[in-house]
């Protein structure tokens, strides 16, 4: 089988300081909102290049939230980005009572999301933030796959009137789409075929749901793989299809599987079409420092798990 992914790769953030750069450029309500990590996250792009639109809010992340909601409430759009961990956990009561509540146009960057940051820790690595995000009415929560989806993401968010949260990677990742891949809120994609079983992921567990259908393939298991770059609204419609067509699912996210994606999709799974499922994912750990190969294997989201439990999945299949 000829593999889907290209050999070119981008970070996310290399791609997100570009189209915020872009966008605030072309947008005078563009404001880029610093939590102090700008040279991590590629918000210095912004700074060096437009900085009349750069805010550095320090350490501070109650206080950015606080600080975005203003601006948005009096015609801002502001960018607000700092590490999912911190963005998420440590100012989640500004972004539920300040942003979410009243529904303002304020968009809130997660980078260094799940796992793989750079050596920095637990304290750094954030493997709730899908769930903490998804349960916040008015909420959209999206996870990009590859730098091109980054862009359409971005470009979706800045049309979009409300709190939108963009989940992003640290480290490259292999392209998966091209130059005319489009993004539509609450859709799935489609990027692989299959009739034996239905894998869906999201953000950069996408890449390795692929790496495991290949793997698959030389099995004689044909696994569909269905990305789903928007958490919330999720595709009801696509999941359902999914089960309808290949009668079994396994979701793959970098995550704790507790609340995040695995989680949505068997909410609409047991109120529509119950069937055999199993989840990959952070299962109910603390992360800790490593490199990401030992990290993926140790918490069990590399490809070779995601193909392990298609093989389990398949065995309870009707």
């Amino acid at each position: 089988m000829t593999s889907m992914l290209s050999e070119k790769q981008a970070a996310m953030r290399d791609v997100f300081g570009d189209v915020l750069l872009e966008l605030s450029k072309a947008d005078p309500r563009v404001l880029a909102l610093d939590g102090d990590l700008a040279n991590s996250t590629k918000l210095d792009k912004v700074a060096e290049h437009n900085p009349s639109q750069f805010l550095q809010m320090g350490i501070a992340e109650q206080n950015m939230l606080s600080v975005a909601a203003g601006l948005a409430a009096v015609g801002f759009q502001p960018w607000t980005c700092s590490f999912a961990a911190f963005i998420s956990k440590r100012a989640i009561d500004q972004i539920q009572v300040n942003v979410a509540q009243p529904k303002l146009d304020v968009k809130m960057v997660g980078a260094y999301s799940g796992l793989l940051t750079g050596c920095t820790g637990k304290t750094h690595q954030a493997l709730e933030d899908i769930a903490m995000m998804r349960s916040l009415a008015h909420m959209v929560v999206l996870a990009p796959a590859d730098g091109i989806e980054v862009r359409r993401v971005m470009e979706f968010a800045h049309q979009y009137n409300g709190p939108v949260y963009i989940r992003l990677a640290r480290d490259p990742l292999p392209y998966l789409f091209d130059d005319s891949h489009t993004f539509t809120l609450g859709k799935g994609v489609q990027v692989k075929s299959g009739s034996h079983v239905t894998i869906i992921s999201t953000g950069t567990e996408t890449v390795r749901a692929l790496q495991a259908a290949e793997l698959l393939e030389g099995e004689g298991i044909r696994a569909a793989v269905l990305h789903m770059p928007s958490i919330k609204p999720i595709d009801h419609e696509a999941i359902i299809r999914a089960a309808e067509t290949t009668g079994a699912i396994v979701t793959a996210e970098e995550h704790s599987i507790i609340g995040g994606l695995g989680s949505a999709v068997a909410e609409v799974l047991v109120e529509n079409r119950p069937v055999p499922m199993r989840r990959v994912g952070v299962r109910d750990l603390n992360a800790e420092s490593g490199s990401n190969e030992a990290l993926l294997k140790k918490f069990g989201i590399a490809p070779e798990h995601i193909a392990e439990a298609v093989r389990e999945v398949l065995a309870r299949k009707v």
